[in-house]
């Protein structure tokens, strides 16, 4: 492994804070952008490198809208070649709102009297997931408050029900986790479960922010948070998700303190975070924030093709919060991962089974993409991405610095395109109705077109021939 002078520096640095704010505004406030420069940038990314900090500053401060864009499609470029045209769904499922922590954006805090408060029981859990699977959904990241009941066990004894709960041709595959920052022995409990992703989002890379807007609660605790992932690492959970709730503090510091978060991991444990989140701060139930640094939407795309740039092998996740007409954007410039039919009430997937409403105040923030998993799959399928729901790399144990490996030479377009096309073949012979499946046929058989006649294509058009047949879960 070879490192960059800019994360030598920091290889030794486990477990130890490693934002400096007076280097970042230093890189924002000194970098310039001449065109030939940003030029350059795009063209190293497109090489398939990872970005420095100042490389990053240079695109952030590319202000010129000829040059912005260019970092757009090179975004667009860069994704082509290493993701291809798949975008992995997922569902979020919400096991409990207690919270101790009074986070000034947040619905769930700790001083909400409107909220109801309620963790989900065994039998509730498997309500919920049965009404997952039985839409089609095979991933699922769970969502739980900060609070003493949510400890490392009860995270643990949740995820092995989840993975449990079979309803007809239905499982659910991969559980990734969002949760509170544990110890090290607290990881591993929780990685015995065989959880796929720990996400823990910093929120803001600003510490002074950080505390005007974390009240109340064990989460005021900066570095506790900006370490936790680290403590994830060591207890031997090599995929790791980062993320900044975009509109806390200024868009440009939070890009460089996400890229600087992603060079301390491939300085200390050799290999990047598998994803990144950039969410938007939305309407919650008792919001009470400094609303100057709100991300507009000519912001946020841009922010998001910058980041693509920077991290050409780390996931980008596109969340729910954002509106239809932003998701079909953003998704050209680099976004991977996607929520699809996501609701985040308590309990929410069986009453909207059951065609029961929902209510914004019931929730952590407000959702503004609505729509069913089977109508994201054909808006999908209708702009020839390939959805997926595939977990092969998980399950054959290409994670951490072993899924670097594979990604890095292309591994990704090469064995991952073919896996969605799958998994959306399972998808359209077992919940799809008759003009999804319609479509979804029809691009497979283009896709299946754009390959070259070898093995590899003999193999797929014989795993989807055995999809067709009944067999399941089949991958490369």
């Amino acid at each position: 492994m070879i490192f960059r002078p800019e994360i030598l520096a920091i290889k030794d640095q486990r477990m130890k804070p490693f934002i400096d704010p007076n280097e970042i505004w230093g890189l924002i406030n000194n970098t310039s952008s001449p065109p030939q420069r940003v030029r350059d940038v795009i063209a190293k990314s497109l090489d398939k490198q990872r970005l420095t900090l100042e490389e990053t500053a240079v695109l952030i401060n590319a202000n010129q809208p000829d040059l912005i864009a260019e970092i757009k499609e090179g975004a667009k470029q860069l994704k082509e070649r290493v993701y291809g045209q798949r975008i992995v769904l997922f569902a979020p499922l919400y096991i409990g709102n207690l919270c101790i922590n009074n986070c000034a954006y947040c619905g769930f805090k700790a001083d909400n009297r409107v909220v109801k408060r309620t963790t989900l029981s065994s039998e509730e859990l498997k309500e919920q997931v049965k009404a997952l699977e039985d839409v089609g959904q095979k991933r699922l990241i769970l969502v739980y408050g900060e609070h003493p009941k949510y400890d490392a066990q009860f995270i643990a004894d949740t995820t092995r029900i989840v993975y449990s709960v079979k309803s007809g041709p239905g499982e659910i595959r991969r559980v990734n986790i969002n949760a509170a920052p544990f110890d090290v022995d607290g990881f591993r409990i929780i990685k015995d479960a065989n959880i796929g992703t720990y996400q823990i989002f910093q929120e803001t890379y600003h510490e002074e922010t950080y505390r005007k807007v974390h009240l109340g609660g064990i989460k005021q605790d900066f570095n506790w948070r900006l370490t936790a992932l680290d403590r994830a690492q060591e207890a031997g959970i090599d995929d790791v998700g980062i993320g900044a709730l975009f509109g806390l503090y200024d868009w440009r510091f939070e890009v460089l303190g996400l890229v600087r978060h992603t060079n301390h991991f491939e300085a200390v444990y050799q290999v990047g975070p598998h994803t990144i989140s950039f969410p938007r701060i939305q309407y919650a139930s008792e919001l009470n924030i400094n609303k100057s640094h709100l991300v507009s939407d000519e912001e946020f795309t841009r922010l998001v093709a910058i980041l693509r740039l920077a991290v050409p092998y780390t996931g980008l996740i596109l969340t729910a919060r954002e509106p239809a007409s932003i998701r079909n954007e953003i998704l050209q410039f680099g976004v991977s991962q996607i929520d699809g039919g996501t609701n985040i009430e308590m309990g929410s997937y069986s009453k909207r089974k059951a065609g029961e409403d929902q209510d914004i105040d019931f929730e952590q923030f407000q959702i503004n993409d609505n729509r069913s998993l089977d109508e994201i799959m054909v808006e999908l399928i209708d702009q020839s991405y390939i959805p997926s729901f595939c977990t092969a790399c998980y399950r054959l144990g290409r994670t951490g610095e072993h899924f670097m490996e594979f990604s890095v030479p292309g591994f990704i377009k090469r064995y991952c395109q073919p896996n969605a096309l799958m998994t959306m073949a399972e998808y359209l012979e077992d919940y799809a109705p008759s003009e999804t499946k319609e479509k979804g046929n029809r691009l497979i058989r283009e896709k299946l077109a754009e390959m070259p006649e070898d093995k590899f294509k003999f193999q797929l058009k014989e795993k989807l021939q055995q999809i067709k047949e009944g067999k399941r879960d089949i991958y490369f």
